[in-house]
């Protein structure tokens, strides 16, 4: 709750003491076309966290061949997923900054922003001190840290400040890989999605984003996060789904470096080569369902598996603004609001 400060009478009003939370993701083109596309990788693919190559040697191979090639086959998948209000992510982002405002109440603004494309992180900054919240918790939605996402944020926070004469006092929310809500919110989402399926799967695969392999040995806890919430939320769904077997695997792979493995679309063509025909994924490293599930998982995985010999395939959500996913999210923010 804001409040204007006691001033002079000739004073311009200003109010302060306000507390705000800024959910951010990661982004997304504003329509699924190639123009749009391409000013969205543009920005995504020039930043040093999430391609580590000398400028000298990336820039002429981002400008001279991905930002000419890419952008029509990104728009393709982008256009199979995109709905009324626009990108997926983009739009269950903004439903969980709304449910999460209804929960909170009127004594914290909740708002919503994306690391790279719109909203962006310095507009929503500035939105939120102009409306005299100079308390302000930023609550990037990875689970799991890594310095090419929860790092890339707080760059972009930090770069928004260069530019804010009066700065706001900050928290960040930690990464929340192994917390106890967190993965009981997936056990409880994915056990009640999987009895909810019309067959029953021999294997759930725990599909997270990838990362090139070097990262991790350049000291990036962000595999070791991702194998201790697939460890975790197995040893939870052992005790209400024992025949279920449980596996894990990395997506997105770009580019020719070796990444970390094994790779979601191999595990699949493996799994339905070995016998398995009835397959559920699921993304648990991911806060809303976005382009990765709904076109990579959903689509481009299922043609994979059932080419292999699979023939049953289903692609769970995620938490998004489920009532468990609502719930999880609003212990972690209160949590790191204590004090405020």
């Amino acid at each position: 709750m804001t409040s204007p400060e006691i001033q002079p009478a000739d004073h311009p009003t200003v109010s302060s003491g306000g507390v705000a939370v800024l959910l951010v993701n990661l982004g997304t083109p504003d329509a699924p076309t190639p123009d749009a596309v391409r000013r969205y990788l543009a920005e995504f693919l020039s930043d040093k966290r999430v391609v580590e190559i000398p400028a000298i040697a990336w820039k002429p191979i981002l400008h001279g061949i991905i930002l000419r090639t890419r952008p029509a086959k990104s728009a393709h998948a982008y256009a199979q997923v995109w709905t009324d209000e626009g990108s997926p992510l983009a739009a269950i982002t903004a439903a969980q900054s709304r449910k999460l405002q209804d929960m909170l109440g009127d004594s914290v603004r909740v708002d919503w922003a994306m690391r790279y494309g719109n909203p962006s992180i310095p507009s929503k900054l500035k939105a939120l001190m102009d409306a005299g919240c100079d308390r302000i918790l930023v609550a990037p939605l990875y689970p799991q840290y890594s310095g090419a996402t929860t790092a890339s944020v707080m760059d972009k926070l930090g770069a928004a400040l260069r530019d804010l004469r009066w700065q706001p006092a900050l928290r960040t929310l930690p990464p929340y890989y192994d917390d106890e809500a967190y993965i009981g919110a997936l056990e409880a989402d994915i056990a009640a999605q999987v009895e909810g399926l019309d067959f029953t799967p021999e294997t759930l695969l725990l599909s997270f984003h990838g990362m090139p392999e070097r990262t991790l040995h350049l000291g990036d806890p962000y595999h070791c996060h991702c194998r201790k919430t697939a460890r975790l939320l197995a040893e939870r769904l052992a005790q209400s789904h024992p025949d279920l077997r449980i596996e894990t695997s990395f997506q997105s792979r770009f580019g020719r470096a070796k990444w970390l493995e094994p790779a979601t679309e191999t595990v699949l063509e493996e799994q339905a080569k070995a016998g398995t025909r009835r397959l559920a994924i699921a993304a648990p490293g991911f806060s809303a369902d976005c382009v990765e599930t709904l076109e990579e998982l959903a689509i481009r995985g299922r043609e994979v598996f059932e080419a292999a010999g699979g023939e049953r395939y289903a692609v769970l959500s995620c938490l998004n603004d489920t009532d468990l996913g609502m719930t999880m999210l609003k212990s972690l923010v209160t949590r790191e609001l204590s004090g405020w």
